[in-house]
Order: structure tokens, then sequence, then C-alpha cells
């Protein structure tokens, strides 16, 4: 397997509102979604990290806690910049973004070391499938500061490379129980 050279960082702080209960505690492939996902992608990264409000798992992981009291994954990238200079941002609820998807973002962000930000993008930008670098802080700053949590917003204002994909299905989101059947049945 490959070992990317940049921490990933999977952000679990959500409300779930939509769900109804926590997207990153639902039961998923013999565990639970949070433990499937960092299991998964600590053999292709340098570290694995949760971006969390709090200590919630059963398993030991190394947790960036989001000190803000905004759901949003927005203020948690600032106690994430605080440790990393760049990294790989992956939504919990993305189980299906693989090790292709992950190297052409890895492979556009060696090429393009300027670059505030490498998101992927089918019909729609994916801004928690994306590599950012401390550079977009000031645009996050700035976005917090208007009250604007929006993600999608922040990178269209940023230095941002698009990389395109053909494959939605990689990108399914779980929101909705739903989708949650859809996802198992996905496996």
């Amino acid at each position: 397997m490959n070992r990317f050279n940049i921490p990933c960082v999977i952000f679990a702080g959500g409300k779930s509102s939509r769900m109804g209960k926590d997207k990153a505690l639902l039961p998923f492939n013999n565990s639970t979604l949070i433990r499937y996902q960092y299991e998964r992608l600590v053999p292709l990264f340098s570290e694995v990290a949760i971006s969390t409000k709090s200590d919630k798992f059963d398993f030991r992981a190394p947790l960036i806690l989001d000190s803000s009291d905004i759901f949003a994954p927005t203020p948690a990238f600032l106690d994430i910049i605080a440790q990393f200079n760049e990294f790989f941002a992956l939504a919990v609820d993305t189980p299906f973004v693989d090790e292709e998807v992950i190297a052409r973002l890895y492979d556009a962000a060696v090429k393009h070391p300027t670059k505030d930000a490498i998101v992927a993008k089918t019909d729609y930008p994916h801004p928690l499938v994306a590599i950012y670098r401390k550079s977009i802080l000031p645009h996050l700053q700035r976005a917090l500061e208007e009250g604007n949590y929006k993600l999608n917003a922040i990178i269209r204002q940023a230095d941002t490379l698009f990389v395109e994909f053909d494959e939605e299905e990689k990108f399914f989101n779980i929101n909705y129980p739903e989708d949650f059947t859809k996802a198992k049945n996905m496996l």
C-alpha cells in the first residue's frame, strides 16, 4: 500500500441532525463507522487523527478536539491547522473514498505546492475530501469573523485546485437513515 506523506484528519464532530444519532458511532462493517474509517486509513497516511468535540469512541486514536461550540467543520480547521501545516480532510460519513481518489488528490497537491486547497469534485465540490494547507487560514478567519461556516464558500475564495472525478459513488455521503441502509448494501 502507498503511504502518503501527509497527515489525515477524519471529521467526526458534527451534530448528525439529519441522521437522528451520531453518524460516527453507527455500526458499520463489524465495527463503527469512525473505527472503520480510522483503521482503513492508518496504513495509508503518515498519521491519522480524528477531529471531534469529545472523546466518545471505544478505541484509542489521536484526537484533535474542536474547541468551538459551533457544529460545523470550519471552526475545527483552526485547531487542526495549529497542529498541521497541511492535511488530508475526510468526512467520517464518506466511507467509499478509496486509495485511488486519495492518490489523485495527493499527486495534484505535490504538483501544485502553492495552492491553499486541493478539492475533489464530481458534479459538485466535496470540501471534506480534500487537502488543505495552512495558507488557507486567512480565508477561514475572515469567513468565521463574518459568521460564514460554509466550506464551499471558503474554497471558492481561496486559491483552490479542483480535481475532477467521474465516480460519484466513491463520494457517497451518509446523511439520512436511508443513506446508511444504502451504504451497508454497497459494502
